[in-house]
Order: structure tokens, then C-alpha cells, then sequence
């Protein structure tokens, strides 16, 4: 695909209004996350991280040379255009970060690449470093990814239990990060010879999962893969639950591996594997640092957005430049490997020629009263993992 786009009078018109804001001194980072709406948890642990992050980043730098974030609520893809235009019109930001949300990121990173400004995501969807843009960064691996190891771990994980898993169920909402991190369930388990006897896709926002799981219930499935954010997963977790269909879950992130998770669910969370890009139990003292601001552990998002500010700041202070393209080529360039990048496995963020990370990989973990503690692989591990209240060695 194309990278070059016809500007618009509108992105012209922010050029000049960019001039005005490239000699100052202030380096301006947008923020755009859903801080309303049914996802409004995730870009509030996304703003903690930040802002984190934020404090060790300004606490040696001059008051002329502080770092400035300005956030915007995106909780729906089609205000991602106009916030992103807003952010650099009016604000005068060089760069951004966001959104965690994959539809509202591939939305906005279209505005970012016409108008030239620097994003980093930690959003999954495949499409969003496949379109061939020079301009968007993701932190995390992508979604297909995600799936490819939510299933291998599995296995590995069941074998290590004694159990040969022959049959798999997928559950998906019907979203970019949904299908495409199914889809990469979905082609492992065909690597493997494993059958798929459920491949359900759903709405986003479904207010009813009985027949979903009177079909899992029928199927014979020896392990559920839902890939979901919050009330959806809970919703379907609970039903489960409550209708005695007991098998090993392993969630798709997003809501399955932040606090609410565990407050809503009480004693069904137990035991729930998740996949997942990062976990606070391996960096304790920043996680103390931050429970002890927030009254609650660090989510993944709090470290994965974190880590992208940091990064974007170390690019803007190697380019010695407020120029997005300069800070855009500086970000191809930084490995940074402090902070809350530490807690993200690979330890670093750093970026490979089509802009997604070339050092992180996934990991797993477990559900442990209102603790999420990282089970595998062996190299990452805190904690044995536990297959159907089974501690597994």
C-alpha cells in the first residue's frame, strides 16, 4: 500500500500552524485514549503509566525543556481524525501515543501518517505497521502473534499437566484485535492438528452469552480461548461459571488482565489464564511505586504506555529537534532500555523496519486471588502455573 497521501487544506493549514510551535522549548506529546465509554478503564490505566512515567522523565530536565502531555478522549474510532488534527493544530504536539483500542488506533494513525507526526501503540491488530506507514510504532507484538503463543503455550502448558489437548474452543469479538488475534489461534491450531469444534465470532458489547455457552458446553472442548475486552469477557467467564463448565480458560489480554477483572469476577477470576505483553510482578519496585499512587497494581496498558512515552522522549531529545519527521526517524534509531520498558519481556522497546517491536514477546499469567502473577515461559516466569487447580512443575 501506498505511504503517500494527498494533504488536504486542513493538514496545510496545521503545517503552518506547526511552524509556530517547532522553536518551543516544551516538548508537547498528545494522548489519545477512550477516558469515556465502555473502555474507559484501559486509557485511565493508560494515563496512570504515563503520567508515571512522566515523573522520572521531568525530574531532571530543565523547566524550559519539560515534557507536557495533552490528552484527548477517543472512545469511538470516528473522533480519531479529528483529535488527532486538533492535538497538533492547536496544542502543538510532536508526536503521539495511543489509543490501546486497535480500531481506534488504525483510525487515528491514518491522520498521523498524512500529517507526518510520530505514533507509538501498544495496540495488537496486525493491519496497524502492515499498511507499509512510516509514522506508527507498536510496542507490543501484533495480535496474530499474541494468538500463535496464547495457543502454543497452551500446549506446552497442558503436556507439562499430563494432558493431550485434541479439541479447542475460540470465542471472538468481531473487532480488528478479535479476528485477528483468532486468526492466529486459529492457524496454529491447524499447524498442530488440533480441531477447532468452536469458531464463534460475536458483537462487541453482547448482552447475551447463554447459547454461546450452551455450545461450548455441547462441544467437547478441552480448552476455551475468549478473546475479548472487560464486560464482554466477564460476562462470558461468569456464565461459565455459574452453568459448571469447568475447563481451563485462557483469555486474550485487554480485559482479562486488569484489576476490575478480578473485583467483578471475585472467586471465578481464580486460576483464569491470560495471555499478555507485560506484568507488573517484574518490575516491583516501580509496581509499588505506582500501587502505592493509584491503590492498585499496574495493568499491562500502565507499562506498555509508559514505555512508549519514554521511548518517544529519548527519540526527541537523540533528534535535538521538535521536527515530528526528525523525532519520527530518531524513535527507527532508540533502543531504550530502562524504566518501564524493563518490565515488558525483552526488556527494551525497539522497533524493526515496518515499525513493530523487534525485542518483546508475550507471556502468560495466572489469576492468583487479586494478583496477576507471571506462569510461563519457564524464562519469564514468577510463579509455577496451575492446570485445573494443579500446580504444574
Amino acid at each position: 500500500m501506498k505511504t503517500l497521501f494527498a494533504v488536504p487544506a486542513i493538514a496545510m493549514a496545521m503545517s503552518v500552524a506547526f511552524v509556530t510551535n517547532v522553536n518551543a522549548e516544551v516538548l508537547k506529546i498528545g494522548a489519545i485514549f477512550p477516558l469515556s465509554g465502555a473502555n474507559a478503564q484501559f486509557g485511565a490505566n493508560a494515563r496512570n503509566g504515563m503520567e508515571l512515567a512522566l515523573e522520572d522523565i521531568n525530574k531532571n530536565r530543565a523547566a524550559v525543556d519539560k515534557v507536557q502531555l495533552v490528552f484527548a478522549d477517543v472512545p469511538a474510532p470516528n473522533g480519531a481524525a479529528a483529535a488527532v488534527q486538533r492535538l497538533v493544530s492547536q496544542d502543538g504536539v510532536v508526536g503521539i501515543i495511543g489509543s490501546f483500542v486497535s480500531s481506534i488506533t488504525l483510525a487515528a494513525s491514518e491522520a498521523t501518517e498524512r500529517l507526518g507526526i510520530p505514533m507509538i501503540t501498544h495496540s495488537f491488530a496486525d493491519q496497524i505497521t502492515g499498511r507499509g506507514y512510516k509514522y506508527i510504532f507498536q510496542v507490543a507484538p501484533k495480535a496474530s502473534t499474541f494468538g500463535e503463543k496464547q495457543f502454543g503455550y497452551t500446549l506446552d502448558l497442558a503436556k507439562q499437566a499430563g494432558t493431550k489437548i485434541e479439541r479447542i474452543a475460540i470465542f471472538y469479538e468481531d473487532t480488528a484485535y478479535g479476528t485477528a488475534q483468532a486468526d492466529g489461534i486459529r492457524k496454529a491450531a491447524q499447524k498442530a492438528g488440533v480441531e477447532v469444534v468452536i469458531d464463534d465470532a460475536y458483537p462487541l458489547g453482547i448482552t447475551d452469552v447463554a447459547p454461546l455457552i450452551n455450545k461450548l458446553r455441547r462441544s467437547k472442548a478441552q480448552v476455551v480461548f475468549p478473546v475479548s475486552y472487560f464486560n464482554d469477557g466477564i460476562l462470558i467467564i461468569r456464565t461459565m461459571k455459574q452453568q459448571k463448565v469447568d475447563l481451563p480458560i485462557v483469555g486474550g489480554a485487554a480485559g482479562y488482565i486488569i484489576p476490575d477483572f478480578q473485583k467483578a469476577l471475585g472467586p471465578y477470576a481464580e486460576d483464569v489464564f491470560s495471555i499478555a505483553p507485560a506484568n507488573y510482578d517484574n518490575v516491583p519496585e516501580l509496581a509499588a511505586r505506582y500501587k502505592a499512587k493509584y491503590g492498585t497494581f499496574m495493568a499491562h496498558e500502565s507499562i506498555m504506555y509508559g514505555a512508549a512515552l519514554q521511548h518517544m522522549v529519548a527519540a526527541a531529545d537523540r533528534a535535538k529537534s521538535r521536527d515530528p519527521a526528525k523525532i519520527r526517524d530518531a524513535i527507527t534509531q532508540v533502543r531504550n532500555c530502562e524504566g518501564l520498558a524493563t518490565g515488558i519481556p525483552g526488556g527494551c522497546t525497539v522497533f524493526d523496519a515496518n515499525g513493530l517491536t523487534s525485542s518483546a514477546y508475550p507471556i502468560f499469567v495466572q489469576w492468583r486471588g487479586a494478583d496477576l502473577v507471571t506462569v510461563f515461559p519457564a524464562s519469564a516466569a514468577r510463579q509455577a502455573p496451575r492446570w485445573l487447580g494443579r500446580e504444574v512443575k
